[in-house]
């Protein structure tokens, strides 16, 4: 059997993990990712007829029962993972009552999942029914992405607009626009569910003064939509106080979108 610390799904959780954190996008224990791994693969790394013990879940995943994930853990510092993942990741499999996770590697000093996986099975779930190569769900607090919460209006259409007005490539990269939800406790199966929610219109879901939810079909998908939000939110806030002398129209955003072939949301241009 291979070194399950070779495996490229842990490697790429510890490259990932560590870059956001320098990025600033997690902070302390702040953000989580989920990775929905492919069985045949984990099986080359470890015997899955070992389950080391069994965690409530909080929450039903019944649709995503055998499903097998590789969670970033409570309490634990992104800057840690890349140097003991196996303290600070696991990898489980959602158990057959839907309601437990059997942990098959990881959380070595008794550990569990991110208090989100509730909010995570659930954005997966809805993901999976509308692009079933979905594989990536990830939370993290961007900074520029944070501070836009606090000072511009907070819908979807609102939020898209200026994103996409203030570069070119946003309405490439996310041509759905970006879902909002309101401030609300998070760690709750309210939060999730409202995040599942818009999961089944967006990719992108930002939580007002927060951070924000991404997804996608892998690591390079999920992280480049937030880092595309980021980068168009920092435009933004650099610019904001300036006077408004240039900004692309309603008009070059339908160009760009029908450039590219992307089937962008309509409903949020003025034309």
């Amino acid at each position: 059997m291979k070194d399950i610390f070779t495996a490229p799904f842990v490697k790429e959780m510890e490259a990932t993990t560590a870059n956001m954190y320098h990025l600033g996008w997690d902070e302390r224990n702040g953000g989580n990712i989920s990775y929905m791994l492919d069985e045949k693969e984990v099986s080359e790394y470890l015997d899955l007829d070992n389950v080391i013990r069994t965690i409530p879940t909080g929450f039903n995943a019944k649709e995503l029962i055998g499903k097998i994930f590789i969670v970033t853990g409570t309490g634990k510092y992104f800057k840690n993972v890349e140097s003991d993942p196996e303290t600070n990741l696991g990898i489980i499999r959602i158990a057959s009552d839907g309601e437990t996770a059997e942990l098959l590697w990881g959380y070595k000093d008794g550990g569990k999942f991110t208090s989100e996986l509730p909010a995570h099975l659930m954005s997966h779930t809805e993901r999976l029914k509308i692009d079933p190569e979905n594989r990536i769900v990830m939370h993290c607090h961007p900074d520029y992405t944070l501070a836009l919460t606090q000072a511009h209006e907070m819908t979807e259409r609102a939020i898209t607009r200026t994103l996409w007005q203030v570069m070119t490539e946003s309405i490439v990269v996310f041509p759905e626009g970006v879902g909002v939800l309101p401030w609300m406790i998070c760690g709750t199966n309210d939060i999730g569910a409202a995040t599942a929610e818009k999961m089944k219109q967006y990719r992108l879901v930002i939580w007002t003064l927060h951070g924000i939810y991404g997804c996608g079909k892998d690591m390079d998908e999920a992280f480049g939509l937030i880092e595309t939000v980021e980068k168009a939110a920092k435009m933004y806030l650099l610019a904001s106080h300036l006077p408004q002398i240039n900004r692309i129209t309603d008009e070059q955003l339908r160009a760009v979108a029908e450039r590219f072939g992307v089937n962008y949301r309509k409903d949020f241009l003025d034309i």
